[in-house]
C-alpha cells in the first residue's frame, strides 16, 4: 500500500527551501484570513440570544484556522499556476469560511457523541448548555455553511463540499465499528481517518482549485495534497494522545482509549503485544484495560511507527504540490507538511 522510503529522505523537502523562498504559512495566509471569524459570525446571524452565545463561544477567534489557511494558500498557489493571478477570488475565500464552519460543526457533534468535557482548553458546548442544545447548535452551523455554499452558485463546488458532510457522517459510523482481522482493521482505521479528517481538507483544496483553474490535473494535485496532509495531521493527533500532557493538548490524554478506539499507535503496538487484540475487540471496556493498553503502546514502537507513517503521507503531499508552478504559497504548503509533523498540540 505504501512505497518504502528510507527515513533519511522523508523530510528532505526542508533542505530545498532556500532562506529567501522560505515562507511561514500562517504569515502568508493571514492577509486572506483577516476578519475570518467576524465573517463567520455574519453567516450565523441569529435572533435567538442563547444560540448566538453558543456560536460565538466556539468562533472566538482563538483557533489556529489551520484549515482555512491551507485553503487560501492552495487557492493562491493554483491561481498563480494557472494565470499568475496574485489574488484570491471572493468565492475561494468563501470556501475557506465554509470549511471552518463544517469543521466546527463536526467538533460540536463529536463532543456530544463522545460526551467530551473539554475542547481547545475550555469546556465543551454540551457541558455548558447540555447535549440537546449542542446538537442543535452544530446543526445550525452546518445549515449556515450550506446557505453560504449555495450562494457561491456553482453546482460542481456544491457537489464537492457536500461530499465532506457525507464523509463526516460515514466516518463517525466507521468509528463505531471494529474489525477482527488485523489487516482489515488498519484499512478500516485509515478509511475512518480519511472520512473524518482528511476529506474536508482534500475537498476544500479541490474546490478552490476548480474555481481558480480549469485543468483537471491541478484539481487532482490539490485534492491529493489535502488528502495526504489531512491523514498525516490525524496520525500525529493520534500520537499526541499518548505523548502530550492534557494541559498542553487542550483535551484529556488517552481520550481515544477511553472511548474504546484503537488508533494507529495501538494497532502497531498490537503487532508486538498480541494480547491487546482481545482488548481492542471489547473496546477497552474492562477495568484496567485503558491503562494496560496505554502502557503496551508506550513500551512498543507504536508511536514511532505511526509518526513514520505520517512522514510518508507528508512526503506524498510534498511530491504532489511540487507539480505546481513555483510560488511563495507553494513553498508555504511544502513547509506546512513539516509543521504538521512537528506540532506538539
Amino acid at each position: 500500500r505504501f512505497h518504502h522510503t528510507s527515513p533519511s529522505h522523508l523530510c528532505s523537502c526542508s533542505k530545498t527551501i532556500s532562506d529567501e523562498k522560505y515562507q511561514d504559512p500562517f504569515q502568508l495566509g493571514r492577509k486572506d484570513l483577516k476578519n475570518l471569524y467576524e465573517d463567520i459570525k455574519k453567516e450565523l446571524l441569529v435572533s435567538a440570544a442563547e444560540l448566538k452565545e453558543m456560536c460565538d463561544y466556539y468562533f472566538d477567534g482563538k483557533g489556529k484556522a489551520f484549515r482555512p489557511m491551507i485553503v487560501v494558500l492552495m487557492a493562491r498557489a493554483c491561481n498563480i499556476h494557472h494565470n499568475n493571478s496574485k489574488e484570491v477570488q471572493a468565492s475561494q475565500r468563501s470556501v475557506a469560511i465554509i470549511a471552518e464552519m463544517i469543521h466546527t460543526a463536526s467538533l460540536v457533534h463529536d463532543d456530544v457523541i463522545d460526551d467530551a468535557n473539554s475542547r481547545r482548553g475550555k469546556r465543551t458546548l454540551n457541558q455548558i448548555w447540555g447535549e440537546r442544545k449542542a446538537v442543535l447548535a452544530g446543526d445550525f452551523i452546518l445549515s449556515a455553511a450550506s446557505v453560504a455554499l449555495a450562494r457561491i452558485g456553482n453546482t460542481t463546488i456544491i457537489s464537492v463540499l457536500t461530499q465532506v458532510i457525507e464523509d463526516l457522517v460515514r466516518g463517525e459510523f466507521l468509528q463505531l465499528g471494529s474489525k477482527e482481522n488485523e489487516n482489515e482493521r488498519f484499512a478500516h482505521y485509515l478509511e475512518k481517518t480519511f472520512k473524518k479528517t482528511a476529506s474536508l481538507i482534500a475537498n476544500s483544496c479541490k474546490a478552490v482549485s476548480i474555481l481558480g483553474c480549469p485543468d483537471p490535473k491541478v484539481h487532482e494535485i490539490a485534492y491529493q495534497y489535502g488528502k495526504n496532509v489531512g491523514i498525516a495531521f490525524q496520525l500525529i493527533d493520534d500520537v499526541l494522545d499518548f505523548t502530550s500532557c492534557a494541559d498542553h493538548l487542550g483535551k484529556p490524554t488517552a481520550a481515544d482509549l477511553k472511548l474504546g478506539l484503537a488508533t494507529g499507535p495501538v494497532l502497531f503496538a498490537c503487532r508486538q503485544f498480541p494480547e491487546m487484540n482481545a482488548m481492542i475487540m471489547r473496546r477497552f471496556s474492562k477495568p484496567g484495560d485503558v491503562e494496560r493498553a496505554r502502557n503496551y503502546v508506550l513500551q512498543s514502537d507504536g508511536v514511532q511507527q505511526t509518526t513514520y507513517l505520517a512522514q510518508r503521507y507528508c512526503h506524498a503531499a510534498t511530491r504532489e504540490i511540487r507539480k505546481l508552478r513555483p510560488s511563495p504559497e507553494r513553498e508555504a504548503l511544502v513547509h506546512l507538511t513539516e509543521m504538521v509533523l512537528l506540532r506538539d498540540k
